[in-house]
């Protein structure tokens, strides 16, 4: 089980850097995909946070989401 929440970490560092990609790209659809992809880094970040009692780095992931929301409104078409 160990080996399973261990590796999470690395997904969770992939997702957020296609994220970070994808939020850079001229197209608003490829950046509203880049904040949702963020929203799932946050949610890895923080099962392997708690599993390793990282709870700043939870508490983070929760900041971050709450960016990652903001980004998504403002994305919208007005």
């Amino acid at each position: 089980m160990d080996s399973i929440i261990d590796s999470i970490q690395w997904l969770a560092m992939a997702t957020t850097l296609l994220a970070a990609w994808l939020v850079a790209s001229k197209s608003r659809h490829m950046r509203n995909t880049g904040f949702w992809c963020f929203t799932a880094g946050n949610l890895l970040w923080a099962i392997w946070g708690w599993h390793d009692g990282a709870y700043a780095l939870i508490a983070l992931q929760i900041g971050l989401f709450l960016l990652n929301i903001r980004g998504v409104k403002n994305n919208e078409t007005p």
